[in-house]
């Protein structure tokens, strides 16, 4: 692609409609911060495209930015981004947001899917049932934190705040993470995303970098991930996130 269809290409990923406006009343900024997003930023690391785009998407639900979020899954889509995949991302979000943020999400999200022909419901990914749910998924989150940690949780928590433990691993785990669609290594990088996204949540952040790099996505990568949210999250949460990720990897 040649360098002017690359930068136009870009353009129309990122924010479309608010850099159109902002290039109309604030020309600066908007040459300032396209030259930085798009260039320098889109230029560096090694993320697959559609793996981008979809921490990008976890990071606007997270933040939220339901706008940018349309614009950018418009694009996701024509990338390679898959309507399941979409989807999933969406749901994931129900973990870390709440329902009624992630609704707004989803909403969004089946508009654009019908806009373009895809049918709903996609087929189901369920891999769980009411009653293996609970060990389904102790099983995951002890494979993704590792049984010592995740034994640790249960063992110390107050005997009035267990029922949160019993509901993490049945319903975050059991319900959600053990689905199809994606598999664990990026069901872990869309939780990260979306925790840098939301700030103030530096204990949940470390606990993730530790999880990301257990299931294999090693330094760099998380590194290239952080570097993508940034022009999304700004500087605080990206150098939080990057504090997070030192201290686990020094520990």
């Amino acid at each position: 692609m040649a360098p002017d269809d690359l930068a136009r290409s870009r353009r129309d990923e990122f924010l479309p409609a608010q850099l159109a406006a902002l290039a109309v009343t604030d020309p600066e900024l908007a040459d300032t911060f396209e030259r930085f997003a798009l260039g320098e930023v889109l230029g560096h690391g090694d993320l697959d495209t559609p793996v981008r785009l979809m921490v990008q998407l976890a990071a606007l639900i997270a933040l939220p930015a339901l706008r940018e979020y349309r614009a950018l899954l418009g694009a996701a889509l024509d990338a390679g981004v898959t309507p399941l995949e979409a989807k999933e991302v969406a749901h994931q979000a129900v973990l870390y947001v709440g329902l009624p943020r992630a609704l707004d999400f989803i909403h969004a999200t089946n508009e654009v899917l019908t806009g373009r022909g895809v049918a709903l419901p996609l087929p189901g990914q369920s891999t769980t049932t009411p009653a293996d749910r609970a060990d389904k998924g102790l099983a995951l989150e002890q494979q993704i934190f590792g049984r010592e940690t995740v034994d640790t949780f249960f063992a110390t928590a107050p005997a009035d705040q267990l029922h949160i433990q019993r509901y993490v691993a049945a319903h975050a785990f059991g319900d959600h993470f053990t689905r199809g669609g994606l598999d664990v290594r990026m069901r872990e990088l869309l939780s990260l995303s979306m925790l840098v996204a939301l700030g103030g949540c530096e204990p949940q952040v470390k606990l993730h970098v530790a999880a990301n790099l257990r299931v294999g996505n090693d330094r760099a990568r998380l590194i290239d991930v952080i570097t993508q949210l940034l022009p999304y999250v700004g500087y605080p949460r990206t150098l939080n996130a990057l504090r997070a990720l030192n201290e686990v990897l020094a520990s």
